[in-house]
């Protein structure tokens, strides 16, 4: 995924961007419309779902806008939305996270099963980076405070710089940055293994570049809401706080069902 200065973005042009998409719904419908702040960011609703103005009750020569009731998934490495339901025969087909055991900043290990029915947010860091990933972490932590008390949210951080982020330097990471233990997992292992979980199931390169090379290194700004099917639902910019806040929203719909 391609990388960029979060910090080119204006806080002014986020709040037009806002504005101009509450506009732009109230004006499609003056029945209905709901202002969601991502609304250029993907559909509003699967073209399945969207009702039809007698199926959804709106008066005549009135359409309503369908509020989002579901997540895309996504299967591909250039993150097409998908919006598909259990009687489409792609359904089955989704993509889906590999399986993986590596280890968190408390020496545990940490699998697929440990993660299966939670919802999770992953991204890819290293503890001494010192531009990009404070301003994740900020973002993060924002997301570890939206759902502190809710069991079936949590976060994943993968190192890719494992030969130096053991797991007790991931411990004093962890500590000095206000990261919960059992809320928010940071993980460490075999590079290979990490490297290739990012390229191919998280899809952390637009192009794969087969296994891990001494003194290769991988980073991302992306983080992804992986759903607990393991499947991507939702890719942000982890450098951006409007991102992390999509993020909470999209969470809080998986959590609604």
């Amino acid at each position: 995924m391609d990388s960029w200065d979060a910090s080119t973005v204006s806080p002014s042009i986020n709040s037009n961007r806002k504005r101009v998409a509450c506009v732009m719904a109230l004006a499609v419908s003056i029945w209905g419309g709901q202002c969601v702040s991502h609304l250029f960011a993907r559909p509003a609703v699967s073209p399945a779902l969207a009702a039809s103005p007698a199926q959804s009750g709106a008066m005549p020569g009135h359409s309503l806008v369908a509020a989002p009731v579901a997540l895309p998934f996504y299967s591909s490495a250039d993150f097409t939305a998908e919006w598909l339901t259990p009687d489409q025969p792609a359904y089955e087909k989704i993509h889906r996270i590999a399986s993986f055991a590596l280890r968190n900043q408390g020496g545990q290990t940490v699998t697929n099963g440990t993660l299966r029915g939670k919802i999770y947010v992953a991204n890819f860091f290293f503890s001494s980076c010192p531009m990009v990933c404070p301003k994740m972490l900020a973002n993060l932590r924002r997301i570890q405070a939206a759902f502190e008390n809710d069991a079936q949210v949590e976060l994943v951080s993968h190192s890719v710089m494992p030969d130096v982020d053991s797991v007790n330097v991931l411990q004093e990471y962890a500590r000095d940055n206000g990261i919960v233990a059992g809320k928010w997992h940071l993980l460490t292992g075999d590079k290979e293994v990490i490297y290739k979980l990012a390229r191919d199931s998280y899809f952390a390169e637009k192009q794969s570049r087969g296994p891990a090379k001494s003194g290769e290194f991988l980073h991302t700004e992306s983080m992804l809401l992986i759903d607990g099917e393991g499947r991507i639902r939702g890719v942000y910019n982890a450098t951006l706080p409007l991102d992390a806040e999509r993020a909470i929203e999209d969470i809080r719909l998986l959590r609604a069902g």
